[in-house]
């Protein structure tokens, strides 16, 4: 199965999948770090919004919030969850404004769905054009070089009488700009189970590599990934939180 058959067949357990996400933090989490980076205004983008969850926590708390992804399947759900946003079907390599926004997040790490190097560079520049002078765009990344191919998360949840397991991992092989995302979900109803595995190509790039390409475009600061809290990067720790001041 391939990974937009898995998302597209599989887009009413998204939110299944993504149950242990707490949406309101990371929402709240971006909020706070615009308002101490940001230019104050309340125009927002987000780039692979799914369902548009995070784009409900900016709405309720004050923000003319949007939201931008590839699966159609995914924009009709997020358009129930949040009537009143306008949602566009399209790719974050490849996407433009009709009036610049002060605000752009992009979050689960889902920047590396870029793909390749020329992708996340252009996905980059189409993120400062749509930008207004002292905009912010806030996501997070993982470290190819710090990635565990042995580390596994798992959770498992009920629904409408199925019980659910859900995995996902990192892989990286070591060399090069690709690395996967590999997923798992098995059902399980009245005693007949159904598994799906998929590997999704993402790209791999380091925190270096990550802060050469943004350089040109804006001002970069990096954060532990730590929702609770504002504190910066150990530099050691392989997944953080990237808040870039468009120069």
């Amino acid at each position: 199965m391939s990974s937009n058959a898995l998302y597209t067949d599989l887009s009413d357990y998204y939110d299944l999948l993504c149950t242990d996400i707490d949406y309101e933090a990371q929402s709240h989490s971006a909020q706070r770090l615009h308002q101490l980076f940001g230019n104050g205004g309340n125009s927002h983008l987000d780039l692979a919004c799914g369902t548009g969850p995070h784009v409900r926590y900016f709405i309720d708390a004050g923000y003319e919030s949007r939201g931008l992804d590839i699966s159609q399947p995914m924009l009709e759900m997020a358009k129930i969850r949040c009537p009143e946003a306008p949602f566009s079907l399209g790719d974050m390599c490849d996407f433009q404004v009709d009036e610049k926004l002060d605000l752009i997040t992009c979050f689960l790490y889902s920047i590396h769905y870029s793909g390749e190097l020329e992708a996340l560079q252009k996905c980059l520049a189409r993120v400062h054009q749509a930008l207004k002078p002292g905009g912010v765009f806030c996501f997070n990344a993982v470290d190819k070089h710090k990635i565990d191919n042995n580390l596994c998360v798992s959770h498992s949840t009920n629904h409408e009488g199925s019980h659910f397991t859900f995995s996902s991992a990192w892989y990286y092989g070591g060399l090069g700009d690709r690395q996967s995302l590999k997923l798992g979900i098995c059902k399980t109803t009245g005693g007949i189970t159904q598994t799906w595995h998929d590997e999704h190509p993402m790209v791999a790039v380091s925190y270096d590599q990550l802060k050469e390409l943004l350089l040109p475009y804006f001002d970069v600061h990096i954060f532990e990934h730590d929702y609770d809290k504002i504190t910066p990067w150990d530099q050691d720790s392989g997944n953080a939180l990237f808040v870039c001041v468009k120069l």
